[in-house]
């Protein structure tokens, strides 16, 4: 007899992986990591992130990212949004600081605005929405490629005086952490790829695990150096109202601006979801990279962002379905075929999307 599995309900709109984190979170709180067990786990966390960048890179088949490169209006559309508008609208919140948001706050909220965006919630959200789910893997997917170098490059431009920036040992740390286990991960892909799509599964807790030893790490050094009294509960609300409207200005901008630019249904909520949401998985390890000790205030943004993006895209991801259903069916043309819809996920069955949208925050 099979030991039945806790999930979460279908309809609470919170990601259990998220919980998982805030329980990390609260373990280093109790419980951090001092002296010789901080040794270890700076050089466990060290290993875990190039461990990730690895997978990310042995996993990326380069044909389809090729491939994925002739749509290229749609590429350039989310990667202005997610590295061009993003960057904009955090440096023109530093005017928040110090009356709304503490300097050590602002600087994970410009980080945020740097993270490349979601690969997974991003297409679970667009099936979800009936849009065009192949233009929103390959956004996402190509987003998480170019964040490997702009982010990076980015931070060191606006990040510098703000507890970010590069360094000599930063740069370093770049290309030895996530550079160069990434192109280790595309070399020896021939070799490996047949092994890591036996073990999917197994290794996406790899993955997970290594996220969680990261954010233990980076936060048990916080509480060590005392860094968690900079921050009040009403510091904390006043973080949630930012983001809150940051979020409502993306979604308005990729919404809107799509659609301005011309991009059919299925296209634009690709652009919508990909465009507006940050990547937790790919954020965390490179702000342990970037920040140091100093990594648990500067994740805190984006953490809470994450769930934040969830709940409001899964809420978006219904409308847009409903209104999907409640449209009349294409009329067939002469040659006895119906109008391309924009790559929808037309025949999706309705299970498989509810089970899509539980994965989404993954």
């Amino acid at each position: 007899m099979r030991r039945p599995v806790f999930r979460l309900p279908a309809w609470l709109p919170v990601d259990g992986y998220l919980l998982a984190l805030l329980g990390t979170v609260g373990l280093a709180a109790l419980m951090p990591a001092r002296g010789a067990a901080a040794t270890v786990a700076d050089g466990a966390s060290t290993g875990a992130v190039a461990l990730l960048f690895f997978l990310y890179g042995a996993r990326l088949s380069t044909r389809e990212a090729m491939d994925g490169l002739r749509h290229w209006r749609l590429h350039l559309a989310t990667l202005a949004c997610t590295f061009v508008v993003f960057p904009v609208l955090g440096l023109a919140a530093r005017f928040l600081v110090p009356f709304v948001l503490p300097p050590a706050l602002y600087t994970g909220l410009l980080f945020l605005c740097l993270v490349p965006s979601t690969v997974q919630s991003s297409i679970a959200f667009t099936s979800i929405a009936r849009g065009n789910v192949a233009a929103a893997i390959c956004a996402g997917s190509f987003s998480s490629i170019v964040g490997i170098v702009v982010t990076p490059l980015l931070a060191g431009l606006v990040l510098h005086g703000d507890g970010g920036g590069f360094s000599a040992h930063s740069l370093v740390s770049i290309v030895c952490q996530l550079l160069l286990p990434f192109v280790a991960g595309q070399v020896l892909r021939r070799w490996v790829a047949g092994f890591l799509t036996r073990h999917k599964k197994v290794l996406g807790y790899v993955d997970r695990g290594s996220i969680l030893l990261v954010v233990y790490a980076a936060f048990s050094a916080g509480m060590v150096q005392g860094i968690w009294h900079q921050v009040s509960p009403l510091r904390l609300l006043c973080l949630l109202g930012v983001e809150a409207v940051l979020l409502a200005a993306m979604l308005t901008v990729t919404s809107y601006g799509s659609k301005k630019l011309g991009f059919p249904r299925g296209d634009r909520i690709a652009i919508t979801f990909a465009g507006s949401k940050k990547s937790l998985a790919a954020g965390l390890p490179m702000a342990s990279v970037l920040f140091g000790a100093q990594a648990g205030l500067a994740v805190l943004p984006l953490m809470l962002f994450h769930q934040m993006q969830l709940m409001v895209c899964a809420v978006l991801a219904k409308r847009y379905a409903a209104r999907a259903d409640a449209e009349p069916p294409p009329a067939v043309g002469p040659d006895g075929s119906g109008p391309d819809r924009g790559g929808s996920a037309v025949g999706v069955d309705p299970v498989q999307r509810e089970s899509e949208h539980q994965r989404a925050g993954r």
